[in-house]
This record gives C-alpha cells, structure tokens and sequence, in this order.
C-alpha cells in the first residue's frame, strides 16, 4: 500500500534535503578552501608578505575631505551672489570623486557634468577652457570616457603637481561655471 504525504509534509520534507544538501556542498566548499592541494601550495600560503622597499614606494599628496568641502561651499556660495544654481564635484588626483554638492534648483544634468569637468581638469592639469580649445586638433580627444571638454572644471596643484579637480555644471555658461569652480580652488590658499 502507498502512502502519500500531505502537502504541508512534502514541503517540510523538501525543504529538508535541500538544507542537508546545501550544507554539504557548504562543507565541501570550505574544506576545499582551507586544505591546500600540495606542498607548494602549502609553502605558499605559510609565506611572509613581501616588504616593499623604500624605492618601490611613492608618496602623493591628497586633498583632505574637509579642504574639499570648503572649496565646494565656496563655488556655491560665489554662484549663488550672482543668483545661479549650480552642482559642484571636487575629484582626487586619481579622478576618484570626494564629492559632489548639488545647489538648490540645480538642474538633474549638471551633477554629472560636474564631476567631468573636476575629472578633465586634473587629468590634464589645465582648465577645461583652455582645452577646449585642443579638440580642433584633436578632436577625439572628446572621446575619452569620463571626460568633458567644457569650460568650469580647475586643477587643483601642490608645488605645481595636480592633487584635485573642481568642476561646476549648471549655470548658463562655461566661463560662468569657470569663474565659480575659480572661487572654490581660492577658498583652499
């Protein structure tokens, strides 16, 4: 005679051997992972991490977070005396952002470009004016990803080496954008 299950038995039943199964492979898994397959690879793991030498190693120079900050409240705060809504980006050297600051009625467009422009800027330690002007002799230089070659974005330097970028996007113009990241980047002297 058959005996057939509940469905509420089927369920626990199933649910049952899928947790012994998975275990298992868990298990399996992480014995793997732990046990080395050979004497090399046993040597291997049991090494030191190797200590790089003093000439193998080089030291930069960052922008502290607050020293950012500073410089985007003062881009904000120089667009908003002449009553524009602008975003502000400040990246690293590294074109890694350390933030973005989008003022009151920004618009949507402008917290991308921003952070393109502060990324242009310290990638070619120059304002993105000026190289605005290199696209008529190279123009696929427009084609590089993260870049925008429009007026608003400054390098931020320590002894004449790029350490920052500021970008600002949303007022009617490059050179206005320009002027407001300018304010930003003299807020840090």
């Amino acid at each position: 005679m058959k005996k057939t299950l509940s469905r509420r038995a089927r369920v626990a039943t199933g649910g049952a051997v899928l947790a012994a199964v998975a275990a298992g492979t868990f298990g399996t898994v992480a014995a793997n992972a732990s046990a080395p397959e050979s004497a090399q690879d046993a040597a291997v793991s049991a090494a030191p991490a190797a200590a790089a030498g003093k000439r193998d190693t080089t030291t930069s120079t960052h922008l502290t977070i607050d020293a950012a900050t500073e410089a985007a409240q003062a881009a904000l705060k120089a667009a908003k005396k002449e009553g524009q809504r602008i975003t502000v980006a400040v990246v690293d050297r590294n074109g890694n952002t350390i933030l973005t600051m989008r003022g009151d009625g920004a618009g949507p467009q402008s917290y991308e470009s921003a952070e393109k422009k502060a990324y242009t800027a310290v990638s070619w330690n120059a304002p993105t004016s000026e190289l605005e002007g290199r696209l008529e002799n190279a123009p696929n230089l427009k084609d590089i990803p993260g870049t925008l070659f429009l007026g608003g974005g400054v390098p931020v330097t320590a002894g004449k080496a790029p350490i920052a970028g500021i970008g600002v996007a949303g007022a009617p113009s490059g050179a206005l954008d320009e002027k407001f990241a300018q304010a930003g980047a003299a807020a840090l002297n």
